[in-house]
């Protein structure tokens, strides 16, 4: 993984955000969100390219909130 600035800033947003929607799936038993806050959370130590990371991680984070159990 590359330490430079804006991977480093987008990884603590993302997996901030990831957190965010984990808590919330767990708090409301919701799977979908739960699954997507995990999946947001570990996304930026697996993807070290800048736009890749950042789609990715839009997509997992507007999905839930379109998929209902």
């Amino acid at each position: 993984m590359e330490l430079d600035s804006g991977s480093l800033l987008l990884s603590i947003i993302f997996s901030g955000f990831g957190m965010f929607l984990f808590m919330y799936g767990k708090k409301a038993g919701r799977m979908p969100h739960l699954i997507a806050g995990m999946a947001m959370m570990t996304c930026p130590y697996f993807i070290t390219n800048l736009i890749a990371m950042t789609l990715v991680c839009i997509v997992l984070g507007v999905a839930p909130f379109f998929i209902h159990e």
